[in-house]
């Protein structure tokens, strides 16, 4: 099967063998207001009953996205911090949530961040923060129960921390050579590595996209795996889903 597809039906077909259902997620970053890559999303995702997870920039949104996703019932809402603003100097990696200003400061966007999301969409928020470029002063991670965050998103393997995590491992993005859709193959492969290690009781697999920056190969590689994974028994769950089923620190 072209692309390395039939690893993934071969694996999916293991977890149906042994009586288990495989879990899935998709967060999508960078939302703020309506367009037309996010109602390409939201009618690709909506077509296959696909919850998504948006991390909307409270800082940079409004009434016009809140009304656009009342129209996509399968869509959730997450705080992607503040204002996707970068406070690292050039030496160092981008990260809005870091250790470059006051504690208070930041705690203070976060706090206005959930209220403001909260306010536009009410009970489609989940109460989990996604920090820009998926980063996060460790410092900051305790303080986020207090402001009302009951989880954070970030990207990568799970690590101790005083709040449940649903974390992203799949990026489709080939951030650093092309900017658009990584292979498709690699993608697979990497799937089914994170289907491996959840079968062995590790996380769901959790796509991460991005919307505003897609090509037609990452449209094409979404349909496909959609596809593939409507016909073989995988469960989408939405962020709520999942949390309901961890235990709190």
């Amino acid at each position: 099967m072209i692309g390395g597809w039939q690893l993934l039906h071969d694996e999916l077909d293991r977890w149906s063998d042994a009586g288990r259902v495989a879990d899935f997620w998709l967060r999508d970053d960078d939302a703020a207001e309506p367009t037309a890559a996010l109602d390409r999303l939201l009618d690709l995702t909506g077509d296959y009953a696909v919850p998504v997870t948006l991390a909307v920039v409270p800082a940079f949104t409004g009434e016009a996205l809140a009304a656009r996703l009342a129209r996509a019932q399968h869509a959730l809402v997450a705080v992607h911090g503040w204002a996707h603003e970068n406070h690292a100097s050039g030496s160092e990696k981008k990260q809005e949530l870091g250790p470059h200003r006051p504690r208070d400061v930041v705690l203070e966007e976060l706090a206005r961040g959930l209220g403001v999301i909260t306010k536009l969409h009410g009970a489609r928020v989940i109460p989990m923060l996604v920090p820009p470029w998926n980063r996060i002063d460790i410092g900051l991670v305790p303080e986020l129960g207090r402001l009302g965050f009951e989880a954070l998103s970030v990207f990568g393997p799970p690590k101790p921390a005083p709040i449940r995590l649903v974390n992203s491992n799949i990026d489709v993005m080939d951030w650093h050579g092309t900017r658009g859709c990584r292979d498709h193959a690699v993608l697979v492969g990497e799937i089914v590595a994170q289907l491996k290690r959840a079968f062995a009781g590790g996380d769901p697999v959790g796509l991460l996209t991005h919307h505003l920056v897609h090509d037609e190969a990452v449209c094409s590689f979404m349909e496909r795996l959609f596809e593939v994974t409507s016909r073989n028994g995988v469960r989408w769950r939405s962020p709520r889903e999942i949390l309901a089923g961890l235990p709190r620190p």
